[in-house]
């Protein structure tokens, strides 16, 4: 009897919500459905996402982290291909990260880490401002692919980004740091009505960049970021590294989420639902077929 290739096996370090769709909620689900293993630790264990102004729960500090990963390694469970990882609220916190990622890749030297370096968007910062210097030393260097917004780029890079020129220049920085591939996943630079997401792959001898431009919707969801991040590190993996295939097919994916979700939030309005946070948690189980089958809504541009 053959037995199929064991599949990929991710740690996702992530918050976790018991309603709604934030973090590890965001991201399990569509990596299981893509065919990956995902091990989740949560960086925190709220009752729902901080946007509906209320919340319960809890927060997992530094030595718990460490507890955990020792744990894993003690019975040789830390064999992963992936490691994931999202918003972290703390200094204390991310500079264990930064040693867990150090121990992973000394496992597995081929493990490829997949970093959303959280800090912040439309130019305000919602982490700790000391978070910025660990990923930019520490974090950054360490990590294969980041996902950072255009303000979490100009953070990293301490350069202004105001044209395509400019963005391209900061992708380079990024992988004069060490970084294999950089997304920029949202810019205000797209035409009206648009947003554009960059993304840049660094070879041996030669470096790709391509666009994509991606409608604004008139609503703010959550959780967006995680879930592309972990379509993202999917469809890298099933491509073989084809970046423009891996961008278009997350980018797919997550406009039919977001439209599904629209559509879901205009409706329950129509029938005299309060508008908020409730009615906009994104509709991922709704949208399997989605995830499974991107929507082909993209074609990426090559500018280099």
């Amino acid at each position: 009897m053959a037995f199929p290739e064991p599949s990929p096996q991710v740690l996702s370090i992530q918050s976790h919500v018991v309603a709604g769709y934030v973090g590890n909620k965001s991201a399990v689900f569509p990596l299981n459905v893509l065919g990956f293993e995902v091990h989740s630790i949560n960086s925190v264990e709220f009752s729902n996402h901080t946007g509906y102004g209320k919340w319960k729960g809890h927060v997992l500090n530094a030595k718990e982290l460490a507890e955990l990963m020792l744990g894993l390694q003690i019975n040789d469970l830390d064999n992963f291909s992936h490691l994931l990882t999202g918003y972290v609220g703390s200094a204390s916190f991310l500079e264990q990260v930064y040693s867990s990622v150090k121990q992973l890749k000394e496992k597995n030297p081929k493990l490829i880490y997949v970093c959303d370096p959280v800090m912040g968007d439309n130019g305000q910062m919602y982490v700790p401002k000391e978070l910025l210097e660990i990923y930019r030393d520490k974090i950054i260097p360490l990590a294969d692919v980041i996902t950072p917004n255009q303000f979490e780029v100009e953070l990293l890079t301490g350069k202004t980004i105001t044209n395509e020129v400019d963005a391209i220049e900061c992708m380079e920085m990024l992988h004069q740091m060490g970084v294999k591939v950089v997304i920029i996943s949202s810019s205000v630079l797209g035409p009206n009505g648009f947003l554009t997401a960059f993304g840049s792959s660094k070879g041996a001898d030669s470096t790709e960049v391509w666009k994509l431009d991606i409608p604004r919707l008139p609503h703010l969801f959550t959780g967006t970021g995680d879930l592309f991040s972990a379509l993202l590190l999917a469809w890298l993996h099933i491509s073989d590294g084809n970046l423009s295939l891996a961008m278009a097919n997350s980018l797919g994916s997550l406009q039919g989420v977001l439209h599904r979700t629209s559509a879901y939030a205009e409706e329950q309005v129509k029938q005299g639902k309060p508008y908020g946070s409730k009615l906009l948690e994104l509709r991922l189980i709704q949208s399997k077929e989605d995830i499974e089958k991107p929507p082909q809504t993209f074609k990426a541009i090559r500018l280099s």
